[in-house]
Parts: C-alpha cells; structure tokens; sequence
C-alpha cells in the first residue's frame, strides 16, 4: 500500500510541476523518459519533509538545483543535505548557471555520481 503524503506537501508538489524554471525543464528534458542511460527520474519528488526536485529512486540519487537564493540559505541546505544522506540519500547539487551554460555535463555528472559514462544523448 502507498505512503499517504501529507496533503500540504502533496499540493506543493503539484506547484512546483506547474511551475518549472527554465534550468529545472533543461534538466527535466535530459532526465525523463529514462533518457539519462536507461534510469528513472521523478521530479518535484516528495521525501517528507522534503520535496526533491529530481530523484532516482533506483540509485537513492537527489539532484538538487541551487538558484541565487540558495546563497542566502546555504546552513539551510546544508543540513538538509546531511538529513537526506542519513536516510541513505547522495544528493547533488548544481547551480542554475551551470545548468543553463553547460546540461550535457550536468548529464556526465550525474551518470558519473552513479558510477557510469555518458551514452550520449539517447
């Protein structure tokens, strides 16, 4: 039987789907659909109490993307961060200009973070 999510944390979700930015559809295109050698990502994922902007369940991979704002919160995420390693979570963290400079090696970072090699865009 599925985990219940609190319906607050079940709504945010939804939101943020609604509402990507520009580096989270860049990534979410080179992400979905098992694109990335074969592997299944979720986005806007819910980990209580957190929401994950992309996760491979699979690999208990989180890719985070980090905009100006995070500068403002880096303790925040920081511990954030720790909680979900504790939980047996890696998380990776991009900032937004690395993304929309460079998605392909966002791509061989990732792949590399699971221990493979980029298969090019398939």
């Amino acid at each position: 039987m599925p985990i219940r999510q609190p319906p607050q944390l079940t709504q945010n979700t939804r939101e943020l789907r609604t509402n990507q930015t520009k580096p989270e559809s860049l990534v979410w295109t080179l992400l979905r659909n098992r694109r990335l050698n074969g592997h299944k990502f979720r986005r806007q994922f819910p980990i209580p109490p957190f929401i994950a902007d992309f996760a491979c369940v699979e690999k208990r991979l989180i890719v985070e993307l980090d905009g100006d704002y995070h500068e403002q919160q880096e303790q925040q995420d920081m511990s954030r961060t720790a909680r979900l390693n504790r939980d047996g979570w890696i998380v990776l963290r991009f900032c937004n200009a690395d993304v929309l400079e460079n998605t392909e090696a966002v791509g061989v970072a990732i792949l590399r973070a699971m221990g493979e090699e980029w298969r090019g865009g398939e």
